[in-house]
């Protein structure tokens, strides 16, 4: 709280009247980046059409491209879940499970609209595949993941429904 009140210009007396608790401020903070995230993403989304092939190559060529920018650290999101593994009801869980959740659904829609049968699942999976390949692109700083995810993500697609 004291570098944030300090980077901001205001006391810490002022950040808790306007903040009940360092965790009511990480939620409200993360809150607004869920918003703008998702409207990237939406963004983004137009993007994601044609084929469910091109989607794929879409989504994960874009995933190798943001993680070529400089000084990269993946999904904040999914960063944060981590730190905060040992308090699961911690409201930026809640917040960062929605997130994750909307941007599968969109995906999801986005893979029906393409003609993909079990859209739903296989968007769950494909998104597995996405937060692998940021994971290991961090470990490793190889963004040849991306590329391995987007192979195992075409062949998810194009094996039968089960």
């Amino acid at each position: 709280m004291d570098e944030i009140a300090s980077a901001t210009r205001v006391t810490k007396r002022t950040l808790y009247n306007h903040f009940q608790s360092k965790d009511q401020l990480l939620a409200c903070v993360l809150e607004a980046q869920n918003e703008l995230a998702l409207a990237a993403f939406a963004t983004f989304g137009d993007q994601l059409s044609g084929s469910p092939t091109a989607i794929v190559d879409v989504l994960f060529r874009d995933l190798a491209v943001w993680a070529d920018r400089p000084r990269w650290a993946g999904s904040g999101f999914t960063r944060l879940v981590i730190e905060l593994a040992d308090l699961p009801g911690h409201p930026a869980r809640a917040i960062a499970r929605r997130h994750k959740a909307l941007l599968e659904t969109h995906l999801g829609d986005l893979l029906k609209r393409a003609g993909v049968r079990e859209a739903h699942r296989r968007a769950r999976e494909i998104w597995l595949l996405s937060e692998g390949a940021i994971s290991l692109m961090l470990v490793h700083g190889d963004r040849a993941y991306a590329s391995a995810a987007a192979d195992a993500a075409k062949r998810l697609l194009r094996s039968p429904s089960r």
